[in-house]
Formats: C-alpha cells, sequence, structure tokens
C-alpha cells in the first residue's frame, strides 16, 4: 500500500482548497478542507470537535485546545485569518440546520444521526473526490491534509523542530520521514545553493 501524500504543487492546493467553494459549492466540506491544511490536526480530531469548543457568543475563537485522540496530548492551536473567516461564514449557515437546532453538539454534526459527527469514511470520499477533481495524483487520504501542512511549512523555511512539536511527534527523525521529501524537493536545493547574491 503505498503511503499517503502531501499535496505539494501549489496550483493544485489551490484548485483542491477552491473545489468546494467554487466548482462544487459546499460550505462544510470546504471548511473542512482549510481547517485540516492549516491547523495540522488529524481528521479524527476535526471532526470530534464541538462547536463550543471552537465558537463563543458566535464568534470563533483565536486559540482553541485540543486533546489529540490518538496520542492524549494537549495542543493548542492558533486559528489563522483564512480559518476564522471561513469557520465563521460556516457558522451562519451552520446554525440554521436542523442538527443544530436540535442539539447536536458537533461543529460537523452527522445529517443522519443525533449527537454525532460525519463519519472518517464521508470525510475520505470529500476529499478524494476533489483531489481526483483537480488531477492531483499520488495517494491522497484524510492525512494528507496533515501532511499538506507541515510540507509546505518545511518548504516556507519553518524550523522542523517546531513542525515536530507541532505534531507531537517523539523526534525530528519521525517528523522528517513524515514530510515526505522527494527527489524533485532535492533537487531544488541543489539547484538554489548559492544562487543568492549578497545585498
Amino acid at each position: 500500500m503505498s503511503t499517503t501524500q502531501p499535496i505539494r504543487d501549489l496550483q493544485k492546493l489551490q484548485d483542491f482548497k477552491n473545489y468546494y467553494q467554487n466548482t462544487k459549492p459546499n460550505l462544510r466540506n470546504y471548511a473542512i478542507i482549510i481547517l485540516g491544511l492549516n491547523t495540522a490536526l488529524r481528521i479524527s480530531d476535526i471532526l470530534n470537535l464541538p462547536y463550543d469548543q471552537v465558537f463563543q457568543n458566535g464568534r470563533v475563537q483565536e486559540h482553541i485546545t485540543v486533546r489529540e485522540g490518538k496520542t492524549g496530548k494537549e495542543n493548542r492551536i492558533l486559528l489563522n485569518k483564512e480559518v476564522r473567516r471561513t469557520l465563521a461564514r460556516y457558522c451562519d449557515e451552520l446554525t440554521r440546520t436542523k442538527m443544530y437546532k436540535e442539539g447536536n453538539p458537533y461543529l460537523f454534526p452527522s445529517p443522519k444521526k443525533p449527537c454525532a459527527a460525519i463519519s472518517r469514511s464521508q470525510a475520505y470520499r470529500m476529499i478524494t473526490s476533489a483531489a481526483r477533481a483537480v488531477g492531483i495524483d499520488g495517494h491522497i487520504s484524510c492525512h494528507s491534509l496533515r501532511k499538506t501542512f507541515g510540507y509546505h511549512a518545511w518548504k516556507q523555511g519553518s524550523d522542523p523542530v517546531v513542525i515536530m512539536v507541532i505534531f507531537n511527534h517523539s523526534s525530528l527523525s519521525i517528523t522528517k520521514r513524515y514530510l515526505c521529501i522527494d527527489q524533485d524537493d532535492k533537487d531544488d536545493v541543489y539547484r538554489s545553493i548559492y544562487q543568492r547574491t549578497a545585498a
């Protein structure tokens, strides 16, 4: 079985992000993707978020604290402007739904089961459908959102140790494997070394 891959190409990533906003509008699906790409949370932790953990008095919190289901560790996460803007739009739609009015506590409530979130398999279908539709190759899954966060944080120059802490990994070697650095990434280093001129 092939390893889940990040979405490396920036244009394909933009197309993927926009799929449920422009091509096949679905604000819930769009919010899940934006949240995953910007917080590095596992999909299970995203789906288990209660509405009240993200919103207070109808406003998106700047930080949320999540106890990760896999590790049991607490992680305090900044919700950046893109996430807060997306969730504010989504809130307007969510609070008009039957699920919300009937007391379903989840941020992404199941339309069929009371007091349940949408399923991981439903999230998987939503993510893989968008990836296929915009022509992304490779093994893309729910975990690709988290890996894409790490990969692009690294490409933008973030310290791998900080990425390791964000991911709650126990060692830097795990984070290095997780980033899925491929031959193209290595080639970029070879091409660019010593190319910057002194100011």
